[in-house]
């Protein structure tokens, strides 16, 4: 096969790569702070919206409600309890927000580097953090999920490209995956918080604010962190500098053949020309392609609703709000236990093989958990305690097959397709598109539970076969390839090569 020779071919001039060094590591894990950021936000706004004292100041209309329903176990009920648009706006608007700034974090990334764009995350998201502790009422809790927008939108702009552009080629699975590890560790936290405060008066408030730990972590530690090599090189074009921190980040002198990679990967680069415009070139068709399709269906996988929405959805089948919080506790643990393991794995098997394993799991637990409600509805819509720890488990397997696969590889694999001149484009187009349709989610989920109840998760679950298809069919296998050599896969790809023939092969 044309496609597999050729990243046999890649992965020989690898073999000289590097290894991983304590520089590295340490690097990447303040880096993948950046990660913790993230999670932690959709943990905790997820969590907040099932305090009562939190609705009660904010939402008085919702909490009204769910006080009236609170010795009712009806299904019917439950699904539109939390169906207002203002709540649903506090989860949203950090999304817009984010997409505007991860737009603007581009510039930045390209023309002076990740790791300002690290830092400006980290500042944003602190104040962010602050102030959202500290709301007196709507607007500035609103105010404050805007600016948690932006360090969200510049973190995830460029801490994915810091990692893969820091980390050897045989590792750089393992490595980058660390995003998502992080992610899944913010969110594991935001619950554990969300449920110690629950009881205390003012306990969404510590909720809140405590996001102002990681920020400043990251904020404090980008200060010390380097440069990529592949940064020093496009920023500046300094060859002697970039020389000097590849054998820093590889420990070894041998580096010649990823420097020789580097330097023609960035020559005839113009820092001044538009890398948007650039990406729309038809010999950069299928990474365009990728930056739109694989943030989609990561999105569209589910995953979000299950993320905002889990204490909700726990206490639509029954659960009380301690249960609640609790139950999406335990699926916290499960989701960052599976992408620990993946970053063991990835490396190994490859990202094409997690993208079906863990396709065909969500798909399997999004079936299963709609038809149990589907049978409630037909119920009266009770469901019964045993289904309801049923759900439980299938969530978990659920947020299990999402932690190996779409989860840690929705962030790793747009990362390390993208040619070096467009790629701090691509990466914001990436997250751009992840945004809007996180926000998308975030805004249809309330009413699509009200309205359809259990044919949300029918309606994922097709998206689930079309996107495993899709990987398998359209999306080279990239592990253990130096990342300016990935360029190379495309050009033999059985569908994609007829749209990169006049690339020039390195």
């Amino acid at each position: 096969m044309v496609e597999e020779e050729a990243r046999k071919q890649a992965m020989a001039k690898s073999e000289s790569g590097g290894k991983i060094t304590y520089f590295v590591v340490a690097s990447c894990v303040m880096a993948a702070m950046g990660g913790v950021l993230f999670g932690y936000d959709i943990g905790v706004s997820g969590g907040v919206m099932s305090m009562g004292p939190f609705l009660k100041r904010f939402f008085p209309k919702v909490y009204k409600l769910q006080e009236e329903d609170r010795r009712r176990r009806n299904i019917n009920n439950h699904y539109c309890l939390f169906n207002s648009q203002l709540l649903t706006s506090f989860t949203s608007s950090l999304y817009v927000s984010g997409f505007i700034a991860t737009l603007l974090a581009s510039s930045v990334t390209r023309s002076w580097g990740r790791k300002p764009s690290i830092f400006l995350g980290g500042v944003a998201f602190l104040v962010g953090a602050a102030l959202g502790g500290s709301a007196q009422n709507v607007a500035m809790l609103i105010i404050a999920r805007l600016l948690l927008g932006v360090g969200v939108g510049f973190a995830n702009q460029s801490v994915p490209l810091y990692l893969s552009e820091m980390a050897p080629a045989k590792y750089r699975g393992a490595i980058s995956n660390g995003f998502q590890l992080c992610i899944g560790i913010g969110f594991l936290s935001a619950n554990i918080i969300n449920y110690e405060t629950q009881n205390i008066k003012h306990g969404w408030r510590i909720s809140l604010a405590t996001a102002a730990i990681p920020a400043s972590i990251l904020t404090l530690g980008s200060l010390f962190l380097p440069e990529t090599p592949n940064s020093i090189i496009q920023t500046t074009g300094d060859v002697l500098r970039t020389e000097r921190m590849l054998r820093r980040v590889r420990g070894t002198n041998d580096v010649q053949d990823e420097l020789t990679d580097l330097v023609e990967a960035s020559s005839g680069f113009d820092i001044d020309s538009n890398a948007f415009v650039k990406l729309l070139q038809r010999k950069y068709r299928p990474e365009l392609v990728m930056a739109l399709a694989i943030p989609f269906f990561q999105q569209v996988t589910g995953i979000n609703v299950v993320a905002f929405y889990a204490p909700v959805l726990y206490r639509t089948i029954g659960f009380g709000e301690s249960g609640s919080l609790m139950s999406t506790l335990v699926t916290g643990i499960v989701g960052t236990t599976s992408t620990f393991l993946s970053m063991l794995v990835v490396d190994r098997i490859g990202r094409k093989t997690l993208f079906l394993i863990g396709g065909l799991q969500m798909l399997v637990s999004q079936v299963t958990i709609g038809v149990i409600i589907m049978v409630a509805d037909v119920n009266d819509g009770v469901i019964k305690e045993g289904y309801g720890y049923a759900v439980v488990v299938l969530v978990c397997v659920y947020v299990a097959g999402f932690g190996w696969s779409w989860g840690p590889l929705g962030w790793l694999v747009p990362s390390e397709i993208f040619p070096l001149d467009v790629r701090s484009a691509a990466q914001s187009v990436t997250v751009a598109v992840s945004f809007v349709f996180t926000f998308a989610v975030a805004q249809s989920a309330p009413p699509m539970l009200c309205k359809f109840r259990a044919g949300i998760f029918f309606f994922y679950g097709g998206w689930l076969v079309v996107m495993t298809v899709a990987v398998q069919l359209f999306l080279p296998e990239t592990k253990n390839v130096p990342i300016e050599k990935v360029a190379g896969l495309w050009e033999k790809h059985w569908f994609w090569r007829r749209m990169t023939s006049k690339r020039d092969i390195q």
